[in-house]
């Protein structure tokens, strides 16, 4: 009913789905859960403007809505229940975290009357989740949900993009309150300062082995990527991705370096150590992009340029020549038409040439070429095609030996999170249904929320996911054989065949044991337009795309 001033009177329940569709979001992952039955109330009224994505897990449900905020960089939503629901989906705002996703997670909250009393599936979230997320709060006034709702949105886009985690109390949700909804506040983004853009190109100019690297993710729209490599394309310089980040630069480009990140090419990386400029554009130049630290002296005795939109991120760890404190949109857009007479075409085709040295396939034992299976593969898939990938040593092979086009996606974990891979794939086919989706993992991580899958058939959305079954923990397998060769201890694995898992569902299955089966196998899983899995059963003893377990033995004896 109305109040005096006119407006009518809703639950918190009900604000929270009014604040959600206020903010823009287009889906809720979520595994329903007593501790807010108000708010699936309120999005079953707003079902027509907010899509409800039932989800098998709660971790799965974050990947999912983390996808989505990598695809689109607004805020993935996603909502859980209390004390266990929140545990579980931790891992997904750890991962938000660490590849600056803009994400908001709402979670389920007991009684406030109940706090501190240790009831059932009682948490305190703040304490949880504050080292995990860019912030942690709780509403507990019904009243304050467009204020507080609003605020989240805002935090989890602005600067380094990253997760929120709310949580709302049990009773609150059921109050019925006054209030008006808040829309979605227009921020100008920060703008690179007057000299800074200036003192870049001196420093190139002056440069004679320059070197880019592109990180960031969800920070860059698409006009931005396409505005970054046209100044790097006109300038001749080569470009590098920091790890997981193959979709913001054409791999097919001669400017194309490689990725920087675990496992990344012995070449590259040498070639990093020869720069006499770095430009990291968006990347925090952490540990995997750093080699664990020990690229770079931390002092600054290579000149770096670093442009990120939080300045407490910019010298974090090695001191930079210049920082950039700007949105690397803007800041792509102002340097776009920028030209600088440098001459380091020699520089960039010796950069290149160790890149399409690492892409040769080798020849590797036994019928099936994985790495020329997947450069058959990438040749028949659409341009627009959506890649996602779990973590483990099976990630590599795609990473190292596949070149993305500049309208195919790479959604991947740069915490490492296994168990991503298959939400990811899910997420993202919910958020484009009309886009190939193409979903890499491992037997192991597979085995963690490949459950998931069952969200796609229930959501009418087909995914394709290649599992890599080599039957082991294989990135562990292969330190253990670095440090204890021949010691195989917790690292096997048995497994079902997949291609019959899928078939339970109603899905489609194939199994690839050959070189020349996998884009065979491809074409009939795409063509059936059902959620598929192919799996591709990989000779264990390549335990990596460049050793066995052989040679890794016989190095630990050396």
């Amino acid at each position: 009913m109305p109040d005096g001033a006119g407006m009518v009177k809703r639950t918190g329940g009900q604000l929270l789905a009014d604040a959600l569709v206020a903010q823009g979001a287009s889906h809720v992952f979520a595994v329903p859960g007593e501790s807010y039955l108000d708010l699936l109330d309120g999005l079953y009224a707003r079902r027509n403007e907010i899509q409800l994505i039932t989800c098998r897990f709660e971790a799965g449900a974050v990947h999912m809505a983390e996808a989505v905020g990598k695809m689109t960089g607004k805020p993935g939503v996603a909502a859980v229940t209390r004390g266990p629901g929140a545990c579980h989906a931790s891992i997904g705002v750890h991962v938000a975290m660490q590849d600056s996703t803009p994400l908001v997670l709402l979670v389920g909250q007991i009684p406030i009357e109940e706090t501190d009393r240790e009831t059932f599936q009682e948490v305190d979230y703040r304490r949880m989740f504050s080292p995990l997320a860019k912030w942690v709060t709780q509403i507990d006034d019904a009243k304050r949900i467009p204020e507080i709702m609003a605020h989240a949105f805002d935090v989890a886009v602005s600067g380094r993009p990253g997760p929120v985690v709310v949580a709302i109390s049990e009773e609150m949700q059921k109050d019925a309150v006054s209030v008006p909804d808040l829309g979605i506040a227009r921020v100008l983004p920060p703008h690179p300062a007057p000299e800074s853009i200036p003192a870049m190109l001196e420093m190139l100019k002056k440069a004679q082995r320059p070197l880019a690297i592109l990180g960031g993710g969800a920070m860059w729209s698409e006009e931005g990527r396409a505005d970054i490599a046209a100044f790097l394309q006109a300038n001749d310089i080569p470009t590098a991705v920091s790890f997981r980040r193959q979709g913001l630069f054409d791999g097919t480009s001669p400017l194309f370096a490689g990725d920087l990140g675990v496992g990344a090419d012995a070449g590259l990386v040498q070639k990093a150590k020869e720069a006499d400029l770095l430009l990291a554009f968006g990347t925090r130049m952490g540990e995997p992009v750093s080699q664990g630290y020990t690229l770079l002296d931390m002092a600054g005795r290579t000149p770096i340029v670093q442009v990120y939109p939080d300045q407490a991120e910019i010298g974090r760890v090695y001191r930079v020549a210049l920082g950039i404190t700007a949105d690397v949109n803007r800041f792509a857009r102002a340097i776009r038409d920028e030209r600088v007479a440098g001459n380091w075409s020699e520089w960039r085709q010796s950069v290149r040439a160790a890149r399409e040295a690492q892409a040769q396939a080798p020849e590797y034992e036994g019928p099936l070429n994985l790495a020329r299976a997947l450069q058959a593969l990438e040749q028949v898939l659409p341009d627009d095609t959506i890649f996602t990938t779990d973590a483990g040593n099976f990630a590599t092979w795609p990473t190292r030996f596949m070149h993305l086009k500049p309208k195919q996606e790479f959604l991947g974990p740069t915490n490492g999170a296994m168990g991503y891979g298959v939400p990811a794939a899910i997420g993202a086919a919910v958020a484009y249904p009309n886009r190939q989706v193409i979903g890499f993992v491992g037997d192991g991580g597979f085995m963690m929320t490949g459950q998931e899958i069952a969200t796609a058939f229930h959501h009418k959305v087909a995914p394709i996911i290649m599992v890599f079954n080599n039957g082991m923990y294989g990135t562990i397998r292969m330190y253990q054989e670095r440090v204890y060769p021949g010691r195989v201890s917790g690292t096997e694995l048995t497994n079902p065949d997949f291609a019959r898992f899928i078939e339970a569902f109603g899905g489609h299955g194939e199994v690839v044991e050959a070189t020349d089966e996998l884009v065979p196998a491809y074409k009939r899983a795409a063509a059936s337009g059902k959620p598929a899995i192919i799996e591709v059963r990989m000779n264990p003893e390549q335990v990596t795309n460049r050793a066995t377990i052989a040679d890794l033995r016989a190095q630990a004896k050396k």
